[in-house]
């Protein structure tokens, strides 16, 4: 038990072991998700955001509080994925600034956790409550009341604000409606118990439990509780190491060899025989793969590769072929199809990205750094990037505008609209405008059964989301739910609906769909392949 004053390398290590739990709670926590839809990604993108600002900290050698913290805030903003990442930025920042000491106690943590609810409250334009903010604000508070008493003694603070955050995870229902009829907690909110959690377990002296246990998940009082939901079954890993080689060997179980790697990391392709097997896969751990893999036979063509590095070459390469232009368009699209779709529209770089695969602050910024021109201007193209977006804007010399597209067509619509007769303020008011002329229907698979709004949803079975807001069909059958969807959605006046088919539905099928609405509707219907993963159609109205 830490009493007295604690430095920044115990600050690294408090959060080093918070970390290992919220990566063990990391699918449990991404299934928390209002929408029973295949693509939570909040524990994935909190632990992403916590593995960057402690990279950040490993990298500075000066065990002080201030160094320390400012390091993780620095690191916490350039790895910030999602809300939930760019939010958990925020708290290192005031963190950072509450920590002013070499040392602190349990006085200046509670003070800082003051700093940091402060800081992630202002980071958000219109800040809701029952979400992480919440149960950030009751943890301090908590923190704070306990020091008074105590000050000196840093894990009786710490204990006092995880036990107000998992009291207030549990209420989070009672203050959002849209969890309350879910049936679950913020799931923010979850994740940040879990590092906070975490965390004290460290200063308990507990550490090495961490590896081998397992947090409890807070349970919402509703009458579904997370324990009903069925957690993801891996992480999404966007970046890391792509490793690949062929294993060469003697009766090789290629269908035990992809059950065992597919726990390890996530693009799994494993071909071969009982002798010669060839594999890819990206992992945060390439050596957990290959020490796996050599026990099994020997190893050629070994290649490592890391993600990040590929990254920045992509975007080399994107820019060699742009035109030198005084404005550059920077997009972010994933699906064959969509790249090769804003491709053709011209002047713009692509950072691949979406749906559980949300690119950190670091990789947009990146990408309008590498833009060829001094204006630019930044289209997210999902809810989940917007915030992300606006947090390169102080970090960059260059002009920056961003359009705070939510979905795929509506970055569509906006890049149709931009113009190089026109400067960037006009550019950025005409393409926003755009946007608005533009409905979308997204159709995916539901991973759980619930009740919203009067729907019954049946996991496996297909919903459709209006504007990536409500879902408004839900059915057994994939044309009737598209077809109630565009009814509920309203065609009046729209003149094109555009069906982008995903990564696993056939062109024919996508077809036979697009003859049913020109048989109902006098629209012009147009069929493109999308290529995008977990969605089988992204509808677009205008």
């Amino acid at each position: 038990m830490v009493k007295g004053l604690a430095n920044g390398q115990t600050l690294k290590e408090m959060f080093k072991a918070g970390t290992v739990w919220l990566e063990k709670c990391a699918p449990d926590i991404d299934a928390i998700n209002v929408f029973p839809v295949p693509d939570g990604d909040t524990g994935t993108n909190m632990l992403l955001t916590m593995r960057s600002a402690l990279e950040e900290a490993n990298r500075d050698s000066n065990d002080s509080a201030p160094s320390v913290a400012k390091a993780m805030a620095h690191g916490a903003l350039m790895g910030a994925r999602g809300n939930s990442g760019v939010i958990l930025s925020q708290f290192w920042r005031g963190l950072a600034k509450g920590l002013g000491h070499d040392s602190f106690n349990g006085g200046d943590f509670a003070r800082a956790l003051g700093e940091a609810t402060q800081a992630a409250y202002q980071g958000i334009i219109n800040p809701v409550e029952g979400t992480i903010l919440t149960v950030l604000k009751d943890a301090a508070k908590a923190a704070e009341k306990t020091a008074k008493s105590d000050p000196d003694n840093l894990t009786f603070v710490l204990e006092s604000a995880v036990e107000a955050a998992r009291d207030s995870v549990a209420r989070t229902p009672d203050l959002l409606s849209v969890l309350r009829d879910a049936g679950v907690v913020d799931a923010g909110g979850q994740g940040l118990y879990v590092l906070l959690n975490g965390a004290l377990h460290f200063l308990k002296g507990k550490a090495d439990k961490i590896q081998y246990w397992k947090p409890s998940i807070v349970a919402s009082e509703s009458a579904l509780t997370p324990k009903t939901i069925p957690a993801s079954a891996k992480i999404e890993t966007p970046y890391g190491y792509c490793t690949s080689f062929v294993l060469e060997g003697q009766n090789i179980n290629l269908k035990k060899i992809r059950k065992e790697l597919a726990k390890k990391g996530q693009s799994l392709v494993a071909t071969g025989n009982g002798s010669l097997v060839r594999i890819h896969i990206h992992s945060f751990e390439p050596g957990e793969i290959l020490n796996y893999a050599t026990n099994l036979g020997k190893l050629h063509e070994i290649r490592v590769d890391n993600m990040d590095d590929q990254y920045i070459e992509f975007l080399k390469m994107q820019k060699e072929k742009l035109p030198i232009t005084d404005m550059t368009i920077v997009t972010v699209a994933s699906g064959e199809g969509f790249l090769n779709i804003f491709k053709s529209l011209g002047n713009a770089i692509i950072v691949p990205g979406g749906q559980t695969m949300n690119p950190s602050v670091r990789q947009l910024f990146q990408a309008v750094e590498s833009a060829p021109s001094g204006n630019v201007i930044l289209l997210p193209n999902n809810k989940n990037i917007i915030l992300s977006a606006f947090q390169v804007v102080p970090l960059t010399k260059k002009n920056l505008k961003i359009i705070p597209t939510r979905t795929i067509p509506q970055g569509i619509a906006a890049t149709l609209a931009f113009s190089y007769d026109l400067n960037l303020e006009e550019n950025a008011r005409f393409m926003e405008q755009a946007t608005t002329q533009v409905k979308t229907i997204e159709i995916t698979r539901a991973v759980r059964k619930t009740w919203l709004k009067g729907l019954k949803i049946r996991k496996g079975k297909p919903i459709a989301i209006l504007d990536d807001k409500d879902i408004i069909a839900s059915g057994d059958e994939m044309p009737d739910v598209i077809l109630e969807a565009l009814e509920k959605s309203g065609t009046e006046g729209t003149k094109v609906i555009t069906i982008y088919y995903g990564a696993e539905v056939k062109a024919t099928e996508a077809e036979s769909i697009a003859e049913r609405i020109r048989n109902k509707y006098k629209s012009e219907v147009e069929v493109v392949e999308g290529g995008q993963p977990h969605y089988d159609y992204i509808i677009s109205l205008e």
